[in-house]
């Protein structure tokens, strides 16, 4: 099972309210939240491995070297020269590092790789499995890794983690018209504000699921353009034929990478805390209480 942590940290901190605090009376929604989110997860679906990867780079150089627009309405405004920082709300952002040495002190592998993005690192999880994959996210950018063959799906937070749409490729037939090798080139022709990702302009979701399904690929309906038999309305053949430059870079930037340098880190779940004392010391000064006694529960059974 492999975590988007901050996708559902994210989800714990607007999901929980503000309230629940430390002693010190800082939020810990979010770590708290999450360890909920992971407590359940265990629960209900018994991973024998379980990773927790992390944004090292939530909008790498390489992505916007190519699309300079990637994620950039994201940018929480900074001082010149100084690297790019993502919009956090101030009461999350602390709690960040919390969650982080939390999950080290369970136990629960955490791996981030400098010049990617949680992603990234997914996908290449994901390349490298034997077995089955659970893939547990809120965005829907990692549905183009849901493989029927390979075991490979998406679990999509509907509501906290209690109710998940177990995303395969019937689903994303039924939704998308289109497998999860085709949901990458979807999402790049259609394009995504919510990434910065401008699309090509004319062509919307249903628009791209046609072409895709009239032309097998994005290869396929590149040479469609060139092909004056080929299925295509002027307008398509002029708004593709624009949009070149973007489509030569798009691909790079919207699939995840597969060959990150992952580190060697063991991945099995944990039966017991692996630092039980720095453990003890996080719980009592962040109050984490019920939150933390439970997932520990759960672990050891």
């Amino acid at each position: 099972m492999l975590l988007d942590t901050a996708s559902l940290y994210f989800r714990a901190y607007f999901g929980v309210p503000d309230s629940v605090k430390a002693p010190d009376g800082t939020p810990v929604n979010a770590v708290r939240g999450l360890l909920d989110f992971i407590d359940r997860l265990v629960k209900d679906h018994r991973p024998e491995h379980l990773v927790a990867c992390m944004d090292a780079d939530w909008r790498p150089r390489w992505r916007v070297d190519l699309i300079p627009t990637y994620k950039a309405h994201r940018v929480a405004e900074e001082h010149e020269g100084a690297p790019d920082a993502e919009e956090v709300p101030d009461t999350l952002a602390p709690q960040v590092p919390v969650i982080e040495e939390v999950l080290d002190a369970i136990g629960i592998a955490r791996v981030g790789v400098a010049g990617y993005e949680a992603d990234d690192v997914i996908g290449t999880f994901t390349a490298r499995a034997k077995g089955p994959v659970d893939i547990v996210t809120g965005d829907r950018d990692l549905y183009q890794l849901v493989d029927d063959a390979r075991g490979i799906r998406v679990l999509y937070p509907l509501k906290g983690v209690g109710t998940l749409q177990l995303t395969d490729e019937a689903v994303l037939r039924e939704k998308y018209g289109v497998d999860g090798r085709g949901y990458a080139d979807l999402a790049l022709l259609r394009g995504d504000p919510s990434d910065g990702l401008p699309g090509v302009a004319g062509i919307g979701e249903k628009t791209a699921a046609k072409l895709l399904a009239e032309f097998g690929d994005l290869a396929g309906i590149m040479a469609a353009v060139d092909d004056p038999r080929a299925k295509l309305t002027p307008s398509q053949r002029r708004r593709l034929t624009e949009a070149r430059p973007y489509v030569a870079v798009a691909p790079k930037v919207v699939r995840v990478a597969d060959d990150v340098p992952l580190p060697d880190v063991g991945t099995a779940l944990p039966q017991a805390p692996s630092d039980p004392a720095a453990l003890e010391e996080l719980a009592r000064r962040w109050g984490l209480g019920g939150s933390l006694q439970r997932l520990l529960t759960t672990l050891a059974h």
